[in-house]
């Protein structure tokens, strides 16, 4: 009985090991089939968190190599153009561009350019903080670190003015006659302007109290001294007026004053001379006006410059107009006249007729049509089939 149990449990013990065994075998193979199997995984998994990294920094190495790209490329475009490499501007790049690839696109950002490197990459800050990573600037936790270095800087300004002026009064010197900062034809640097000039974003009313301060830096008597510092935050305007060439009144024979000048309009040119003391009468090409522009409308035009300054009737106009048609024509002659009418006309009615738009020249042409297209912005009829 002994030895028979002893072998019943012998071979179920073996049958046991045979099936750890196989079982061994089954999961090894398992196992290596999963290891060569790929295993197919998101790409969400592998994309990066842009937004974590922040912004995208640009080192010195690389805007160099782009801006001697950018060189070469506007070397070669002048070249190609037929123009000098060494006196072609950005103004020609953005014409020669638009030249080469016409774009009907509505937004101009989405049109294609070629700026200087320095126009395209946002300027960055350096290094804050030192080896050790602790910050240079103890504003530095503030998240903007320039813009309140400038506001304590203009406190301080504004601080060191009122503790001069307390002198002069304790020693009888003060005097509410002094020296304004000449601030002429400027204005205070926008927002945008001002975000970069510190480098980094600030709201609408952290830019609203530095305006602030800086017109109670202006109201201060003594605020002459920090000319220089209030300066840098002015953005000189220039007077378009100014540019408007007047021409001279001229005499003839018998005496008359009379101006010319040109207009344009498209492909139309234009002459006119006025001529001062005459009865209104009004000649295009020796033709009457009423017999040269038949419609309404191109009348209008013609007379518009004489009634806003309430000048019917004085003057006698010769124009010479030619090219282009009725309309484009007429434009030109009221640019003509406007400019011509100002040798009669003080200072501050020819800024009133620049505001009017009467001395600006319209640079609206016909856009040309563009390949792969029926017209300038037609496209052609889509087919399916």
């Amino acid at each position: 009985m002994a030895v028979s149990a002893a072998r019943t449990v012998g071979s179920f013990l073996g049958k046991c090991g045979n099936c750890s065994s196989s079982l061994n075998t089954v999961t090894s193979k398992l196992s290596r089939q999963v290891l060569s199997r790929q295993i197919y995984v998101s790409s969400a998994l592998h994309r990066k968190n842009l937004a974590a990294e922040g912004p995208e920094k640009y080192t010195m190495e690389f805007i160099q190599k782009q801006v001697e790209e950018f060189n070469i490329g506007k070397r070669q475009l002048a070249n190609m153009m037929g123009e000098d490499p060494e006196t072609f501007t950005q103004e020609d790049i953005d014409r020669c561009i638009a030249y080469l690839f016409p774009s009907s696109l509505f937004e101009k950002r989405a049109r294609p350019l070629m700026k200087h490197p320095d126009e395209i990459f946002p300027k960055q800050k350096a290094v804050q903080w030192g080896e050790d990573r602790r910050p240079f600037h103890f504003l530095f936790y503030t998240g903007k670190q320039s813009y309140y270095s400038l506001m304590h800087e203009l406190h301080s300004k504004i601080q060191n003015i009122e503790k001069h002026e307390d002198r002069l009064r304790a020693k009888g010197l003060f005097s509410k006659d002094t020296k304004k900062i000449s601030l002429g034809a400027s204005r205070w640097i926008l927002k945008e302007e001002l975000e970069g000039l510190l480098v980094e974003t600030i709201s609408e009313h952290n830019y609203n109290r530095f305006i602030q301060l800086m017109e109670r830096l202006l109201s201060m008597h003594y605020c002459f001294t920090e000319e220089e510092f209030v300066l840098r935050f002015r953005q000189h305007l220039e007077v378009q007026s100014s540019k408007q060439m007047v021409p001279s009144v001229q005499r003839d024979d018998r005496g008359v004053a009379f101006s010319t000048a040109e207009g344009r309009r498209k492909s139309s040119n234009s002459s006119v001379v006025v001529r001062d003391c005459g009865s209104g009468r009004i000649t295009i090409n020796s033709h009457d006006y009423l017999y040269y522009f038949p419609g309404l409308q191109e009348r209008e035009q013609l007379m518009f410059p004489l009634q806003f300054k309430d000048m019917l009737g004085r003057f006698d106009l010769e124009c010479t107009v030619s090219g282009g048609g009725k309309s484009s024509q007429a434009g030109a002659l009221r640019l003509a006249i406007s400019r011509a009418l100002l040798s009669f006309l003080s200072e501050g009615e020819v800024e009133n007729m620049r505001q009017a738009g009467l001395l600006t020249f319209d640079p609206r042409v016909r856009e040309r049509k563009k390949p792969g297209q029926e017209g300038a912005r037609r496209k052609f009829t889509w087919k399916k089939r």
